[in-house]
């Protein structure tokens, strides 16, 4: 624990250091000024409120994104068919740049939803690949025993498939929490959704404060490890044992 902080001391040091030989606000500012900057933001309702708006939206579309990715990798692991079918959809989703969706999304939908809509999108791929994969690994002993002893199904997927599923969903949920709250930001930066923590970063670009825009750099970067934290510790309640 001492040596993590002595590590994170020493960068601040250095940045500290950075922005004084610099000696350019727009370019760098320090340390201080970035938290006098962020004690500044907290006093002002509209900070709450932006961060409100995204969050709500990013986590809607996270949960939204978990849930129908191992809906469908079930459905894909029961029915080769659809497997079949998705695998394109699923590639295609991996494959194109965040950007390109949320062009689209803001051409049909506007800016109002588009960092959940964008999250959903980022979510689902890893978490369809990801149960898909655990599902596909399920002891075949551990099926066949099942059947002999006509275990009701509702046991066999807590106690067989949710055990052999359970790493693959750890590791998609640690992928998928910094990727939904990046990716929903940088949609709101690229829409311009009003009363947003994309929409502030877009200004303080505009207005060159470059205090601020670390600021808010910084409010992400905690957001994302809180996020991230939160899910890990309510999802581990969960683990088989």
């Amino acid at each position: 624990m001492k040596k993590k902080v002595l590590i994170i001391l020493g960068w601040i040091l250095v940045w500290q250091i950075g922005a004084i030989l610099v000696n350019n606000k727009i370019l760098l500012v320090g340390p201080l000024q970035v938290l006098s900057a962020l004690f500044f933001m907290i006093q002002k309702s509209a900070f709450w409120t932006s961060l409100t708006f995204t969050m709500s939206r990013i986590i809607l579309g996270t949960i939204a994104g978990m849930l129908s990715g191992i809906l469908f990798a079930w459905i894909s692991y029961q029915k080769p068919l659809i497997k079949d079918i998705l695998q394109p959809v699923v590639l295609f989703l991996k494959a194109v740049p965040v950007v390109s969706f949320i062009v689209l999304i803001l051409i049909a939908f506007g800016n109002t939803i588009l960092s959940l809509l964008i999250s959903l999108i980022v979510v689902f791929p890893i978490f369809y690949i990801n149960t898909l994969e655990g599902l596909l690994h399920t002891d075949i002993k551990m099926l066949e025993l099942a059947e002999v002893f006509e275990i009701k199904p509702l046991n066999k997927i807590k106690v067989i498939y949710f055990r052999s599923v359970y790493p693959y969903l750890l590791s998609a949920l640690e992928l998928a929490c910094g990727m939904a709250i990046k990716s929903g930001i940088a949609a709101e930066v690229i829409g311009q959704a009003r009363n947003t923590i994309g929409n502030n970063i877009y200004q303080s670009k505009i207005y060159f404060s470059t205090d601020e825009l670390l600021a808010w750099t910084f409010v992400v970067l905690l957001l994302s490890w809180l996020y991230e934290k939160i899910l890990l510790i309510l999802f581990r309640k969960v683990e088989p044992k």
